[in-house]
């Protein structure tokens, strides 16, 4: 035991690891803020589900499909820089955001519909063309930023003290998960009229002006690292072009047969199920009593998903009673069961009960996911690898946040969450019965 806490006392002495989790912390907790103000600040500008989906979409299809670029840039140049660039754009977006919703809740207010709780004016100032453009923008950004932060992190820490850093870092990123939802929740109550109905844009104003001032404090806090001398490359490895470097990535998935199979199952669900929670989930907590709400279940995932990855790191290998591909299945095939009655609730309790769950299921399978395909993958091809892993997701589930918007003009929400997860667990089930994706193991540790 002792011998496991140097790593991590050596850390806390490494002034590169200080200013790194600085950073890390505040902007974590501002992506949180914006990622529960965004859909909020769409849903109560117009009250269609549609633009909800079509903001999501804009904002996620430019991040997924630039990233893997993305990451072949960041290889090139210095990452530190690449991703200081990307949150002072960042940094600018959101302040315009948080200005022109200052100025719409000083501008007189319109009722939205009978559907809505909160009356918002639509001025010239903050119109959904503006929301999407700056949604557009917001995505682009992150599509440099997410791979430069992923590879900062080798290159200003010792590699003996690497793996305990990552680790500190995913713990951080699930407990702002917990924390960020809750804040940003409160933040909109107290602008509201003390039933936690918000009355006017104060709310997420401050929301967004928190993230705007997280790219800025971060990036600061980034100019104080210093990064290690990088390694000589290999002077029998050619340096190829940004796009063949790209394309050895997508054939090494393709000819891994496993890895092959697994990327196609898990592009499948999110093409058809990932994107419409997104979309499902904040139209759910709208319907039960607000923004508040929406923080409660975001907040509830984020604590089973960070109880799930504790399971997994303490007692993982001795709960595996399956193969790891047998047990993707046996978990999506829960998470399918426990979605169905989603849209069925009538209190903030119920809801936050199933979202723990549906987290602790997926955090546990995280942490093997993770771990699987690092095994698996050589390690000079680990980062295309899962930049591809993060375009599965990122790519394919705004398509279907887009069509959850104008499916919930014809379906009830009851309809798409009991549908969503009868889906998932009819892909989990024939993924077992007619593929060989049950047999697929875990490489053992080297």
């Amino acid at each position: 035991m002792a011998d496991q806490d140097l790593p991590r006392a050596a850390l806390k002495r490494d002034p590169n690891f200080k200013w790194l989790m600085r950073g890390g912390v505040i902007s974590m907790l501002g992506d949180q803020m914006s990622m529960i103000a965004l859909p909020w600040l769409v849903l109560k500008l117009s009250g269609d589900t549609l633009a909800l989906g079509l903001v999501i979409a804009l904002m996620s299809v430019p991040r997924a499909v630039f990233i893997l670029i993305g990451g072949a840039l960041v290889d090139r140049y210095s990452p530190k820089h690449v991703l200081m660039l990307s949150k002072y754009a960042n940094a600018v977006l959101l302040a315009l955001l948080t200005l022109l919703v200052l100025k719409t809740s000083s501008s007189p207010t319109v009722p939205l519909g009978d559907s809505l709780s909160l009356t918002v004016a639509m001025t010239p100032q903050l119109t959904l063309d503006l929301i999407y453009a700056l949604a557009l923008g917001l995505g682009l950004a992150q599509a440099f930023g997410m791979p430069s932060a992923t590879s900062i992190m080798p290159l200003a820490i010792a590699p003996a003290h690497l793996q305990a850093a990552n680790g500190m870092l995913m713990g951080l990123r699930q407990v702002s998960m917990l924390i960020g939802p809750l804040l940003a929740a409160g933040l909109l109550a107290v602008a509201g009229n003390g039933n936690g109905v918000v009355s006017d844009a104060r709310g997420l104003a401050l929301a967004f002006g928190f993230d705007c001032l997280s790219f800025v404090v971060s990036a600061w806090t980034l100019s104080k690292v210093r990064l290690l001398p990088r390694p000589a490359p290999a002077s029998a490895e050619p340096q190829q072009s940004v796009l063949r470097s790209v394309g050895a990535g997508l054939r090494m998935v393709w000819d891994d047969v496993p890895l092959r199979m697994c990327f196609i199952y898990w592009g499948t669900v999110s093409l058809f199920i990932g994107g419409a929670m997104q979309v499902a989930i904040p139209v759910l907590a709208n319907d039960l009593h607000g923004a508040s709400t929406l923080g409660l279940m975001m907040g509830a995932h984020g604590a089973g998903t960070l109880l799930g990855m504790g399971v997994a790191a303490k007692v993982g290998a001795r709960l595996r009673f399956a193969t790891f591909g047998a047990m993707i299945l046996l978990v999506d095939a829960l998470a399918g069961l426990l979605l169905m009655p989603l849209g069925l609730v009538h209190a903030a309790w119920q809801a936050c009960a199933l979202m723990l769950t549906l987290g602790l299921l997926g955090g546990y399978m995280q942490i093997n996911v993770f771990t699987w395909i690092q095994r698996r993958v050589p390690p000079h091809m680990m980062g295309r690898a899962m930049s591809i892993f993060m375009f599965i997701f990122m790519g394919l589930a705004p398509l279907s946040a887009a069509a959850t918007g104008w499916l919930l003009t014809l379906l009830t929400l009851s309809q798409l969450f009991l549908g969503g997860g009868m889906i998932l667990m009819l892909f989990a089930a024939g993924a077992y019965l007619f593929t060989p994706m049950r047999t697929i193991t875990s490489p053992q540790p080297q």
